[in-house]
C-alpha cells in the first residue's frame, strides 16, 4: 500500500465516520469557507484574533489588575449549538500562540469533518498574552512572574471556554482538548481536573511522567544517543568522542579562540560549557523532530535530519579532524539554509526564556547522563546546585514534588484506571520526551498510541500525501476514539442531536 493511497483512505475513513443525521451532513469539507473581513489567512488556516479579559490570580480574591488574553478562533464549519455541535481547543504552550496553531494542522483538518469550532487560547505570560502591561514589567521579577503556573493557565481556559460557550448559548456543546509537548501536559491535565469542562484530551508528547523520580533520571538522554546510533555507529562514536577534544582543546592557550572560530561564533567563547550547552541543545532538538519530511518546526530541515547530520559527520572523516566534523553536522540544524555566516549561543531561536522560570518553579524535570549508555558527557542531577541557580536567577526555590502533588504521578497507572477517562496519549519513540509519556493502555478509554518512528507530537501536524502508512493509521485511530467520545456524550442528553 502507498503511501499516498494510505492518505487518500485515511479520508475516506473519516467520511464513512461522519454523522449520518442530514444536518451534520452539511459540512464544507471540499467547500469554500466564508470569511469575515477580519479574518486572518495563514498557511490555509483561517483565524479571527481576540482577546479576553482574563483574571490574573483565579485562586484568590485579593484584587489584582486583568490582563488580555490573546486567542484564535474559527468558526466557518461549526454547526452552532442547536446540534450540539464540538468544540475543538488547543491547549497553549509556552509560545507565540499563532506558531502553534500553524503547526498543529491536525486540529484545523479536523473541524470540518465534526463541524467543529476550532479554539487556540495562548498561554499567559507568551506571545501577546502579557499581564502587567508588556513583557518587560510581566518579567520584571519573582513578584511579577509568580502567576506564570500550570494551574493559572488551565484556570485561564477554563474560565474563557465557559465565558464563550455561554456567550454563544453553547452550554451543552461538547469541548474536546489538544495539545502536543507541554500544550499535550495541559490538555490531559485540564481533563483530570476539569472534567465538567471537556470530554476528552488527546495528549500528543505529552511527559507528565518526567517528575519528580518517577523515569530514569538518564531516560531522555539515552533516547537522544539511541536515535544517532540507529543511523549510524561511527556518527554516534565521534559525537561521544568530541566532548573530550573540546575540553582539550580549551583548556589550552588562545583554546576557546580556536574552538570559536571552528564552530564560526560570533563573539567571544565565555567556556567550553557553553559550546556544550550549543550542542546539546542541537541533539535534543534533532532527536525531537526527526520526521520523515522537510519541516521548519524549530528550524528549516530536511527530512530524517539525524540521518542527514550523520551523514556529514562520517562522509569528512577521513582527513577531518573531530571538531570540523561535528560543526559540519551540527550545521545541519543551525543552518541548512546557509544563510547565516556566524552564530550567536547567547540567542534564543525559540524564544521561550518564560520557560525558566516554569523550570525553576513547579516544571522541575530531573534528568542525568550515563555515559556508558550515551553519547554525551556523564552528570548527575543535583537538586543542591539546581535550586541555587534558580535562586540566583529569580529568587525563587523550585518545589520538585509540587506538580505531582497538583496533577499525580506516582502509581497513575491505577489512578487513570479508577478516576480518569478518555485521554489519548501519544507518543513516538524517536522522541527523546516520550520517555516520560505514557505508553501503554491504562484503560479502554485511557489510551496510548505508540509509534516507533515517530517524533514529537508528530501526529498533531498536517497530514500530507508523503505521510508514511503508520502516522496515516495512528490518526486514523485518534480520530475514531474522539467520535467515539462525542458520540457517548451525545446520548447521555436528552432530546439531542444525535450522530
Amino acid at each position: 500500500m502507498t503511501t499516498k493511497l494510505s492518505f487518500t483512505l485515511f479520508l475516506t475513513l473519516i467520511v464513512l465516520l461522519l454523522p449520518s443525521s442530514p444536518e451534520a451532513r452539511r459540512l464544507p469539507f471540499l467547500s469554500k469557507p466564508s470569511h469575515p473581513q477580519n479574518n486572518i489567512v495563514s498557511d490555509n488556516y483561517t483565524y479571527q484574533i481576540r482577546y479576553f479579559q482574563q483574571t490574573l490570580d483565579h485562586f484568590s480574591f485579593h484584587h489584582l489588575p486583568t490582563f488580555p488574553q490573546r486567542y484564535l478562533i474559527n468558526t466557518d464549519h461549526w454547526l452552532g449549538p442547536s446540534p450540539m455541535a464540538p468544540i475543538f481547543l488547543y491547549c497553549g504552550n509556552e509560545g507565540d500562540i499563532e506558531w502553534f496553531a500553524l503547526n498543529t494542522g491536525f486540529v484545523w483538518e479536523l473541524a470540518p469533518l465534526f463541524g467543529a469550532m476550532v479554539i487556540f487560547p495562548e498561554h499567559r505570560y507568551y506571545g501577546e498574552s502579557m499581564p502587567y502591561g508588556s513583557r518587560d514589567e510581566a518579567y520584571k521579577n519573582a513578584s511579577t512572574l509568580a502567576y506564570l503556573t500550570a494551574e493559572q493557565a488551565l484556570a485561564d481556559y477554563a474560565v474563557l471556554i465557559t465565558d464563550l460557550k455561554r456567550n454563544l448559548s453553547a452550554e451543552a456543546c461538547p469541548v474536546v482538548l489538544f495539545g502536543g509537548s507541554y500544550g499535550g501536559m495541559l490538555a490531559a491535565w485540564m481533563r483530570v481536573k476539569y472534567p465538567h469542562i471537556a470530554i476528552g484530551a488527546l495528549a500528543s508528547s505529552a511527559p507528565i511522567l518526567q517528575f519528580d523520580d518517577i523515569v530514569p533520571l538518564d531516560t531522555f538522554y539515552n533516547i537522544v544517543s539511541n536515535d544517532f546510533r540507529r543511523e549510524s555507529t561511527s556518527c554516534f562514536d565521534t559525537i561521544k568522542k568530541s566532548w573530550d577534544v573540546i575540553t582539550s582543546v580549551g583548556r589550552k592557550a588562545n583554546g576557546l579562540d580556536r574552538l570559536a572560530k571552528t564552530f564560526h561564533l560570533c563573539g567571544k567563547l565565555k567556556s567550553s560549557d557553553d559550546l556544550f550547552n550549543w550542542l546539546e541543545s542541537a541533539y535534543s532538538y534533532l532527536a525531537m523532530v526527526d520526521y520523515p519530511y522537510p519541516s521548519e518546526f524549530l528550524m528549516p530541515l530536511p527530512a530524517y535530519p539525524i540521518k542527514e547530520v550523520c551523514k556529514k559527520i562520517d562522509e569528512s572523516a577521513e582527513g577531518t579532524n573531530v571538531l570540523d566534523r561535528i560543526f559540519n553536522g551540527v550545521s545541519v540544524y543551525y543552518n541548512y539554509t546557509g544563510q547565516a555566516d556566524c552564530f550567536d549561543l547567547d540567542d534564543d531561536p525559540h524564544g521561550m526564556s518564560g520557560w525558566d522560570w516554569q523550570a525553576c518553579t513547579e516544571m522541575v524535570m530531573p534528568m542525568s547522563s550515563n555515559k556508558n549508555s550515551s553519547m554525551f558527557p556523564e552528570w548527575d542531577y543535583n537538586y543542591t546546585s539546581y535550586a541555587v541557580d534558580c535562586w540566583n536567577e529569580f529568587g525563587v526555590i523550585p518545589r520538585p514534588t509540587w506538580i505531582t502533588t497538583e496533577f499525580g504521578g506516582h502509581d497513575y497507572k491505577s489512578v487513570f484506571k479508577n478516576f480518569g477517562s478518555n485521554i489519548i496519549f501519544s507518543n513516538g519513540l524517536l522522541d527523546p520526551w516520550s520517555g516520560g509519556g505514557v505508553v501503554e493502555n491504562i484503560s479502554d478509554s485511557v489510551v496510548a498510541l505508540v509509534t516507533k518512528k515517530g517524533a514529537h507530537h508528530l501526529d498533531l501536524r498536517a497530514a500530507t500525501a508523503d505521510d508514511p502508512d503508520w502516522l496515516v493509521d495512528q490518526r486514523a485511530s485518534e480520530v475514531k476514539l474522539i467520535k467515539g467520545w462525542i458520540d457517548n456524550y451525545y446520548t447521555t442528553k436528552k432530546g439531542v442531536f444525535n450522530m
